[in-house]
């Protein structure tokens, strides 16, 4: 792969790392499942494992309704690509609000990915994660915590 060419891919998968990540946080689900190939696999530990896009796709529309409000980023990313396929590893840093539990969720991790480059672009045909840390406080305990839900959610 020449030196443009393998630039060009490691950029279409950062993007396509980006788009799962707006996705999932604006629970666009059908654009969410169209990151993944349809034989995709996730791993997000603590028996969150699924063996396939619905299954994955389904559990975040379940789990994520309307008021669990997240965001996730991720950052350093180490592209590798060979050919049609590659690995990613990407430094997240997420947090998930839960005000219909007065929770506030952060953490960190590292995503470990590969992709697979397909007729329409590059796909995940895994994703998931280990975890570094995982913390939780109740927004009762800082009372001056408020919580405004923007327009996106509404």
């Amino acid at each position: 792969m020449d030196p443009v060419e393998l630039l060009l891919a490691v950029e279409e998968i950062k993007q396509l790392k980006y788009r799962y990540l707006r996705t999932l946080d604006l629970k666009c689900w059908d654009d969410f499942a169209e990151v993944f190939v349809p034989s995709a696999t996730g791993d997000y530990g603590e028996g969150l494992s699924f063996g396939s896009r619905d299954e994955l796709v389904d559990f975040m529309r379940a789990s994520l309704g309307p008021r669990m409000l997240t965001l996730h980023q991720c950052h350093h990313p180490e592209i590798v690509v060979d050919g049609d396929r590659a690995t990613g590893v990407w430094y997240l840093e997420d947090k998930v609000l839960m005000p219909d539990h007065r929770l506030v969720l952060e953490g960190a991790a590292f995503y470990e990915d590969r992709y697979v480059r397909t007729g329409e672009g590059w796909r995940i045909e895994h994703t998931g994660y280990r975890r570094t840390y995982e913390a939780t406080v109740s927004m009762d305990d800082v009372p001056s915590y408020t919580l405004t839900i923007g327009k996106a959610y509404a």
